[in-house]
């Protein structure tokens, strides 16, 4: 299989057609409906773009407006769109799109009025794709191909490129308020790739493909890391080897003292630089963690140097050992209680690398060479660690999983677990789902797979539109305890039929697990039931690969097996519990106490 983030794009064309059918033979796909409307031909961008979504386990299904039609297919005559139900809306334009650019010589006043006007004509689209309930993308422009004004063309009030920056400006403001909204940067995409690479005119006056394949292959590459995102298939790990990839040379050779790390030598800047990247990446909510052949102490050590940007407590897990490091991955995600298909794993050794690629393939395991200048370069060109939004949740999550080490390590001091659990001191949280958290509560619904007992997934569209619907009970549950706070980390989500309230969602954090979070979860959950004259709740166990842990979570609650109705899943399974005869459950977490809605 080809690596798409590594490969050249005249690899992927010259096999798209066999690569498609393997791609497409593989069991589990989860189809996704893709709209894509184009102010210029996307067939291309479309070809890639399902290449690299069949790689992730998508099934994508495709809907293409006509050329230039992307305006009138969504404002005037959307009833294709209506009928295809898309998911996801691509809105793919150009700076050759734009309706009507700035006289050369406008004042400012008269620039602002352009801006608007073209933001009130894609306001006109976005109003028009959000009322059909998904998630809409929209890119941002690259620069004009040709700066009719040289230098000043970034300056002056009539500057094409003046005139596409503060729009770009505007587009990013607007998404900020429109929560099914994102921006794709195109501005940055081809500023990396080159202007001089990006359009491709005999193309375009040909066939009206504006792109160069080149250019569409990294438009496609970008669309799919934000698909992926909010679907909740981004890495959450950057797992490190140590001699000579966080610092020059072999520390258990050469001392602390002699390692490269610092400012001194080009190569000690370079290896600096590189950690400050990766201290950036944990800042805004990557995990990091090492997998090194060394023994521990002197490992540690080099984390102790003056110098070292990363400090030892900067890591979520710390295996430094001589065994093999595919299996010492297998234990970090143990002990973090996530999949390795989370992990991204750097390491100079060439041989290292295919090893663990061999033994563990769902690791994203980059091709970075041995030249730690290009190492951040190979991670950013990979987007593993793609977002679409960023929560106080993703900002604090490396002190969140430092809490869980300290929390292990009180459980030793106390021969019962009761009494250690009333030690935590924990609080609860629990309450409908609120607007300030929604954004959260969608991203936990994406990237939760083994406390998940439908792993169902929901955009924020469609979480705010659950939100909203009078027959539907969504309950949030943030923990806090001594160690500190663990953030929004269950969700339960019911329909009600009649007197019956059927779970279309019950998941939970791993961080939080054994600490009867679950149970509080119920107490809450059935006394709203209760209160809206619910009689009966149905849950629903739908097993994945990944959440075998919660086959028999229902049971372990009080409920009990029914009968699976018709068109159940094949090994799902179906429990009730009888409210009338529910007494509360949990006894070790105080729960805050909210008025009904």
């Amino acid at each position: 299989m080809l690596n798409f983030y590594a490969c050249a794009v005249e690899d992927i064309l010259m096999k798209r057609r066999s690569l498609r059918r393997e791609l497409t033979s593989r069991e589990g796909l989860q189809e996704l409906r893709v709209a894509v409307l184009g102010g210029s031909t996307t067939e291309e961008l479309v070809n890639f773009l399902e290449l690299l979504l069949l790689a992730e386990g998508f099934q994508p299904v495709f809907h293409q407006s006509e050329y230039g039609r992307f305006y009138e297919d969504a404002v005037h005559d959307p009833q294709a769109l209506i009928d295809f139900q898309p998911q996801v809306v691509y809105v793919h334009t150009s700076c050759l799109n734009i309706r009507k650019l700035p006289p050369l010589g406008s004042t400012e006043a008269e620039l602002a009025g352009c801006v608007q006007a073209e933001l009130a004509r894609y306001r006109e689209i976005w109003d028009a794709l959000e009322k059909l309930g998904c998630q809409v993308i929209q890119n941002n422009f690259e620069l004009p191909p040709h700066a009719l004004l040289g230098n000043m063309d970034a300056v002056a009030a009539g500057g094409q490129s003046r005139f596409l920056m503060q729009l770009n400006v505007a587009f990013a403001q607007e998404a900020a308020g429109r929560s099914k909204l994102l921006v794709q940067d195109v501005h940055g995409i081809s500023a990396h790739l080159g202007l001089r690479h990006w359009f491709d005119w005999p193309r375009y006056f040909s066939y009206k493909i504006l792109l160069t394949a080149e250019a569409n292959l990294e438009l496609a590459r970008s669309l799919n890391a934000m698909i992926r995102a909010l679907y909740g298939k981004s890495r959450k790990v950057l797992v490190l080897d140590l001699d000579n990839t966080l610092w020059g040379g072999v520390i258990g050779d050469d001392g602390v003292e002699k390692i490269q790390i610092g400012r001194e030598t080009p190569v000690a800047e370079a290896y600096t630089a590189f950690q400050e990247y990766c201290l950036a990446l944990r800042n805004r909510g990557v995990l990091l963690a090492v997998c090194s052949k060394n023994n521990e102490d002197v490992a540690k050590s080099g984390f102790a140097h003056p110098s070292s940007i990363l400090k030892f407590k900067d890591f979520s897990c710390f295996k430094a050992n001589w065994e093999p490091k595919h299996e010492n991955l297998l234990a970090i995600a143990r002990e973090l209680n996530l999949g390795v298909d989370s992990f991204v794993f750097i390491d100079d050794n060439p041989a290292e690398r295919a090893i663990v690629e061999a033994q563990l393939p769902s690791v994203a395991v980059p091709e970075v060479g041995n030249d730690v200048s290009k190492y951040a370069q190979f991670i950013d060109q990979g987007r593993f660690f793609e977002p679409v939004s960023l929560s106080k949740e993703d900002l604090e999550r490396a002190a969140l999983y430092a809490g869980n080490s300290q929390r292990a390590e009180q459980a030793t001091r106390f021969a019962d677990y009761g009494e250690y659990l009333d030690s935590l001191e924990m609080t609860a949280e629990i309450d409908v789902f609120k607007p300030v958290y929604l954004e959260r509560i969608a991203q936990l619904t994406n990237k939760t797979n083994q406390f998940n007992l439908t792993t169902r997934r929901y955009t924020l569209a469609e979480m705010e539109a659950a939100a909203k619907d009078r027959n539907t009970i969504g309950l949030y549950g943030r923990l806090t305890d001594r160690f500190g706070d663990n953030g929004l980390i269950s969700i339960v989500l019911g329909r009600g039929e009649g007197r019956v309230l059927h779970m279309d969602l019950w998941l939970m954090s791993c961080r939080v697990l054994k600490r009867e979070m679950e149970n509080a979860m119920l107490d809450v959950l059935a006394e709203r039931a209760r209160a809206r004259g619910l009689e009966t709740i149905v849950g629903y166990y739908l097993p994945t690969a990944k959440n075998g842990m919660v086959a028999d979570f229902y049971s372990r609650l009080g409920f009990s097996l029914a009968p699976a109705p018709p068109g159940l899943a094949a090994g799902a399974t179906m429990w009730t519990l009888d409210l009338a005869a529910y007494t509360q459950q949990n006894t070790h977490i105080k729960v805050l106490e909210f008025a009904h809605a």
